[in-house]
């Protein structure tokens, strides 16, 4: 029997290049986030199992079916599936949105038992972003905003499309709950068995069910936007007049209801055709009670989760290309006795430039030392013999490109390597 463990299902090792397309991914959201003024927040992997089921919903998948869940001698724990519920908490005990209206970012690792295809892990990643203290929807038009401007600075603003709805405050959904209840009731035995339950616990759900039999029935029902009273509908045409007045293209979509039960008023999506069942990239809206219901001060706010994995994957779907991650510049003595005066020239460089330097190690002869230059992907080599060393220079070598090798002091050598690129 081998001893070799092998990967867990759904869990993935990210190499080099695909690792290097989800960190473009996220630092360009990450400068664009913090361009608006959006501070970064981290927020732990694991949370009370309750802080979910009360936060994000007991009916929806993420928490009756995909949560990955543990239990200790005292609580049950849960891995995140999301991060809004975990922001809301970590705002409310910090008493962040008293006399304060803050906007906070994070990034990093959500946790969902689903099947997994291409698109979809079971570890996967997101960035998300939050506003507190705003009634909107001049806050949710800047939510949205945020993220076309990431889509312009990947170049993916093409393959995207944004489609949004508006679920009402709470007494527009209750009016609309009663009327999906009445109108599922009269077809029950043809609902799939998820939609027979949600039509006990939440019949808005069933209006987010997959099941072809069942998408047929829902295309029939009550739509949302006949049940908005006055003050929903006053908020959702502002929402899409501010939307317009920033030349942002938005679909309304009347089935859209997003898939956790926080959400009220403004809701939203961007979707792509280029990845086939994973179209949604993200989405977010408003949840104006979610405070008040996991425990703080009535607080509006609202937020939007992008999934990276699949911006990266459209990226690459579109023919993007993501730089190498090489470095920029190998160092190599041509022999062991020039080793010292490599390393020095390295670390100067390191001290005084951007460049990513690498220096050559193992040894070897000097054209076993140049292959291995050039298998690194550096744009420039170094080369240090025995009479660099003695004058304190440095010979430089372009790897890619037809130029003349030149020697020079190595006090020159960051200028010289800056005005050669």
């Amino acid at each position: 029997m081998s001893d070799r463990s092998p990967l867990v299902r759904g869990m993935r090792d990210l190499y080099a290049e695909e690792l290097a397309s989800i960190r473009i991914v996220e630092s360009v959201f990450r400068d664009t986030l913090e361009s608006y003024g959006y501070e970064l927040i981290r927020l732990p992997t694991m949370e009370r199992t309750a802080l979910f089921s009360r936060g994000i919903g007991e009916s929806t998948d993420a928490v009756s079916k995909e949560m990955f869940t543990l239990d200790d001698e005292t609580e049950s724990l849960s891995l995140r599936p999301e991060g809004t519920a975990s922001c809301v908490r970590a705002v409310i005990d910090a008493n962040l949105y008293r006399g304060n209206q803050p906007k906070l970012w994070y990034v990093g690792s959500m946790f969902r038992h689903e099947r997994p295809q291409l698109g979809r892990y079971r570890e996967f990643f997101q960035v998300g972003a939050e506003a507190f203290g705003f009634n909107g929807p001049d806050v949710d038009t800047e939510l949205i905003r945020i993220v076309q401007d990431v889509w312009e600075r990947l170049d993916v603003t093409n393959e995207i499309t944004l489609e949004i709805n508006s679920l009402g405050n709470t007494a527009s959904r209750l009016r609309h709950r009663d009327a999906l209840v009445d109108y599922f009731e009269g077809c029950r035995d043809d609902l799939d068995e998820d939609s027979q339950r949600r039509l006990e616990i939440n019949p808005l759900r069933i209006l987010d069910s997959k099941n072809e039999r069942t998408q047929e029935i829902v295309e029939r029902a009550p739509n949302m936007s006949d049940y908005l009273d006055d003050e929903s509908r006053r908020h959702f045409d502002e929402f899409q007049e501010r939307l317009a007045r920033l030349g942002i293209h938005a679909t309304v979509n009347h089935r859209l209801v997003r898939g956790l039960d926080y959400y009220t008023h403004g809701v939203f999506e961007w979707n792509t055709a280029r990845l086939g069942a994973q179209k949604q990239v993200g989405g977010g809206g408003r949840y104006d009670g979610l405070c008040e219901l996991l425990g703080g001060a009535p607080c509006p706010a609202a937020g939007f989760a992008i999934g990276v994995d699949r911006v990266a994957l459209l990226r690459k779907e579109i023919g993007l290309k993501t730089p190498a991650s090489t470095p920029d510049v190998y160092v190599l003595a041509l022999s062991d006795e020039e080793e010292e005066y490599a390393l020095q020239v390295a670390s100067q460089l390191r001290e005084t430039s951007s460049f990513g330097v690498r220096v050559h190690q193992g040894g070897g002869k000097a054209k076993a030392r140049m292959r291995a230059a050039d298998r690194s992907g550096a744009s420039i080599a170094l080369i240090i013999g025995a009479q660099e060393a003695a004058d304190n220079q440095v010979s430089i070598k372009w790897l890619r490109i037809n130029r003349e090798q030149v020697t020079v002091p190595v006090t020159d050598l960051p200028t010289t390597l800056l005005t050669s690129n």
